[in-house]
């Protein structure tokens, strides 16, 4: 007998005997918007496709990576001219070097670079850098910022915890957590007191360079270049995760849009940064960089131990260097001016509902926050203080139409190389009747 059960249905009661929830990320499951999650089988372009053949125009692009767009030629051919050459080495390849060259050219700060497989991993080595070089125990992270799943760094994070309503995660001891000072982000004055009190026990500060994990914040004037002052003049280090910005909202991340030379007002540099996702053109790779006197503490040369046999893959080196070979200037600007299109007709399609709201922006990353028009988001407070209820409702509208959003408010909103006019006009066709749904809904 046939079922008549939609084939996205069958797969996700199928995941649920296998894996916890049925997913291998938390928000994959809806659990805040709430219905029976996409099962994708293939994109291309500005589109996904899902196992009932249905096809949504993709404002997630894979968290990212799919800045050139899904399945893009040049991308493709350098992963099948990889995968025939074998997939994995365990030995040193061309290509690493190759993508940390390219890193360095647009990333001047980061003078030398070590690849790793996850975004979790990069900050996880990151830290544990900072702590080895500086020979002191705490961190400062800031309260909505999300750093990956490491233990130390997922008290009061955004992202999937967020997304949760969970303060932190079971399983990290009391020990590990005291390692970690949580202030609220876009305050120095909280910074200027932490290190006051415990300046000398202070090896970081780590800051998303955007965040946007609590649905994009856009750092104050000056406060990422405040983070670099303190730190330097404490003997700190400053780590900057780049990991979803980095590559993405510019050529050179969002440090180089507002860090360096950018900031004529006060020039600023990390000594550490954090990069992902776009990295790695959609295949598993990260990587950090920096100072080279901070980097070359790692082993073999210095006595802090990171190491993986997957590191700097030859299959995710060749995609990472095609895709940013290919992320020009041009492609940057066709984002950023495709973000500003469809961030204004979000906002005129609330306006038209009735519906209170502010759009937060970093660079071509932005997020709508229901309820804060009057003050906007500039914290965790602030972004959990939205009217979170009005989401759902207008996700489930845009996706009936076609359009695939992040399920969930605390997430960024992604375009890509590919969103042609008619990508973005089934969008803007669709936003009118989410607008009201979003209205219409109660608390």
């Amino acid at each position: 007998m046939t079922s008549s059960m939609p084939r996205n249905e069958e797969l996700f009661d199928r995941a649920r005997q296998l894996m916890p929830g049925g997913v291998n990320s938390p928000v994959r499951a809806f659990g805040s918007v709430g219905g029976t999650p996409r099962f994708m089988v293939s994109a291309k372009g500005a589109y996904l496709t899902d196992a009932d053949g249905a096809d949504y125009v993709d404002l997630i692009c894979s968290w990212g990576p799919a800045l050139l767009g899904h399945a893009h030629p040049e991308v493709i051919a350098a992963v099948h001219a990889a995968v025939d050459r074998g997939l994995s080495f365990g030995a040193s390849t061309p290509d690493e070097a190759n993508l940390a060259a390219i890193v360095k050219e647009r990333v001047p700060a980061a003078e030398r670079v070590r690849m790793v497989s996850t975004g979790t991993e990069a900050t996880m080595t990151a830290i544990r850098l900072a702590r080895g070089f500086t020979g002191r125990n705490l961190v400062i992270k800031f309260a909505g910022c999300y750093h990956g799943h490491l233990d130390g760094l997922l008290a009061a994070a955004g992202s999937g915890l967020a997304t949760l309503a969970l303060p932190g995660s079971a399983g990290v001891t009391a020990a590990t957590a005291a390692e970690t000072l949580v202030l609220p982000y876009n305050d120095l004055d909280a910074v200027e007191a932490a290190f006051a009190k415990h300046g000398d026990s202070i090896a970081a500060v780590i800051t998303e360079a955007a965040p946007a994990n609590m649905g994009v914040v856009t750092p104050g004037e000056g406060f990422n270049a405040g983070l670099s002052r303190i730190t330097r003049e404490h003997g700190a280090l400053l780590i900057l995760d780049e990991v979803l910005t980095g590559f993405r909202t510019g050529y050179s991340g969002y440090w180089g849009l507002t860090g360096g030379a950018a900031d004529a007002a006060e020039p600023w540099t990390p000594d550490l940064l954090t990069f992902g996702k776009v990295i790695g053109g959609g295949m598993p790779t990260a990587a950090l960089g920096g100072r080279a006197e901070v980097m070359d503490y790692l082993a073999p040369l210095g006595p802090v131990y990171q190491a993986g046999t997957l590191s700097g893959n030859p299959v995710a080196m060749a995609a990472g260097v095609a895709t940013l070979t290919h992320a020009t200037p041009e492609v940057y600007s066709f984002v950023n001016a495709r973000s500003l299109e469809l961030s204004a007709a979000l906002s005129s399609a609330l306006d038209a509902a009735g519906v209170d709201h502010s759009i937060q922006r970093a660079g071509n990353l932005f997020s709508v926050a229901f309820g804060t028009g009057a003050r906007g988001v500039h914290n965790y407070d602030d972004a959990q203080g939205q009217e979170v209820f009005r989401y759902a409702p207008f996700f489930h509208s845009m996706l009936d139409s076609g359009v695939y959003l992040p399920p969930s408010v605390f997430e960024a909103w992604f375009l890509s190389a590919a969103h042609d006019d008619a990508a973005m006009n089934r969008i803007f066709d669709a936003l009118p009747a989410a607008a009201k749904a979003a209205a219409a809904v109660k608390a």
